[in-house]
């Protein structure tokens, strides 16, 4: 039931954007409808970890530290005590730097101690007062937490201005010479809510357009 309501509103959002807005309407008709995904009732810890692990790498290099990780668990990504038990080399080993073995030590032994929310508590937060408590971890910036916002909670009107692919869609999709500035583009998109989540999906998409299709992003088919 969920995912027929899911998909219900991503039609809403794609009727509406291809109203409000005839440039992005037509990276729309090339993809007929929106196919952003969530991860159903996923924990905000598992999300954040699989985002901590993501930060400035290619999905596919992201697969396979993750597959690594996983191997040391019976095939499932551990839980934060779990986590705390694996020494610095054995993460190291999967392929995680330095910097990243201590943001997921410390998103584990924040979990443990109650400061990361359940997924039925942060589905009772607002966007802000998530982003404000999440960013407070190490290693965890905004846009880390806007990913869980979308693809986890499911938030419907999220705009990650600072992704680098955000801003490329929004430069090929208004044919302009130069990316936006963040706060350009978080003006330009205000007329998009409340659904700024799918818009940015499909910005996502206006690059993956442009690429042969073994390269385009898996999150965004």
């Amino acid at each position: 039931m969920l995912a027929e309501k899911w998909q219900k509103k991503m039609q809403e959002a794609t009727d509406f954007l291809s109203l409000v807005d005839k440039d992005l309407a037509l990276v729309i008709q090339k993809e007929k409808n929106c196919r952003l995904q969530i991860k159903e009732k996923q924990e905000p810890y598992f999300a954040l970890l699989e985002a901590i692990a993501g930060q400035q790498l290619h999905a596919k290099a992201v697969t396979a530290i993750l597959n690594r990780l996983k191997s040391l668990n019976n095939g499932y990504l551990p839980d934060a005590k779990q986590l705390l038990t694996y020494s610095d080399i054995e993460l190291r080993a999967c392929g995680f730097s330095f910097r990243k073995v201590a943001s997921l030590k410390q998103l584990a032994m924040t979990t443990i101690e109650g400061r990361v929310p359940s997924y039925h508590h942060a589905q009772t937060m607002s966007d802000q007062a998530l982003v404000d408590l999440l960013i407070q971890l190490p290693g965890v910036g905004i846009w880390t937490v806007e990913m869980v916002l979308i693809f986890t909670l499911g938030r419907l009107d999220i705009m990650p201005v600072h992704d680098f692919g955000i801003r490329e869609g929004w430069k090929i999709c208004k044919q302009l010479s130069e990316r936006p500035k963040t706060k350009e583009l978080k003006e330009k998109t205000a007329s998009w809510s409340p659904y700024r989540s799918a818009g940015a999906w499909f910005l996502w998409r206006a690059v993956d357009q442009q690429k042969p299709k073994e390269k385009q992003n898996p999150l965004t088919l």
